[in-house]
């Protein structure tokens, strides 16, 4: 499938997923729903269980108990490639490129892993490199090219897999405000363009108001709202554990 090729809607579905660390929960009791289409942040202070609760989602973590299902299909416990083939790819906070390989090969090896030919591999990864505006660094090696452009292309390398569901840890670490703003840009077209739901992980505020119709937010690894960005706003818990008064 092209990268622009509507899709059937799809549903994943995160129900009372919990994740102890030696008696600690690092995730408690934590469930939601998101639809190719939409656009969820997840939002919290540090070591609210945001991260853990994305490495239990694709498999790099088992869970402790709890569903994780896309369509229907539970595939809580599944390694993280076969999670990926259920439709859940993500990016990480710390960019993981191949440094020696070139901007188009990175995200060939990703659409190759998913089960493409090298051809159709490489016609895909180039479409995905003139969607996220990349093309022009297709022969550069990864390691090479500016910070904001490896986040770009962790992003490409991540939809190469086709996923249903992207989630995204912090994004825009790293970033400066104006290519915060161009994120914006490029997140808020990306569940039309891909037929993708996107799940956010940041801790920028501005970012994240603007970009999410719905946020969902941790502190100590439970869910203490769910909302619109206006109603989190307004939520003394959330103020209290997290955004401060001046929010």
């Amino acid at each position: 499938m092209e990268p622009s090729e509507p899709r059937a809607r799809s549903v994943l579905e995160v129900s009372h997923l919990c994740k102890s660390f030696a008696g600690l929960k690092a995730v408690n009791d934590v469930s939601f729903t998101v639809e190719t289409g939409e656009i969820l942040g997840l939002i919290g202070p540090n070591g609210s269980g945001k991260t853990t609760l994305i490495n239990v989602v694709t498999g790099l973590l088992p869970a402790t108990s709890g569903t994780v299902s896309v369509d229907g299909e539970v595939i809580t416990g599944r390694k993280p490639h076969r999670v990926a083939h259920a439709g859940i790819s993500r990016t990480f906070q710390t960019v993981r490129l191949f440094g020696e390989l070139t901007v188009l090969e990175n995200v060939e090896v990703a659409a190759v892993s998913m089960g493409d030919r090298r051809r159709v591999a490489s016609r895909h990864a180039t479409a995905l490199l003139e969607q996220l505006d990349l093309a022009h660094l297709s022969d550069v090696l990864a390691r090479e090219i500016p910070f904001g452009h490896q986040r770009k292309l962790e992003m490409a390398r991540a939809l190469a897999m086709r996923p249903k569901f992207l989630f995204l840890d912090e994004p825009a670490a790293g970033l400066n405000e104006e290519e915060s703003d161009a994120l914006h840009d490029l997140l808020k077209g990306m569940p039309e363009r891909f037929g993708v739901g996107l799940v956010v992980v940041e801790h920028d505020m501005r970012l994240m108001m603007n970009l999410c119709p719905r946020l969902h937010v941790l502190n100590y690894g439970q869910t203490i709202c769910e909302g619109t960005p206006a109603e989190v706003r307004a939520n003394e818990q959330v103020v209290t554990a997290y955004l401060g008064s001046s929010a």
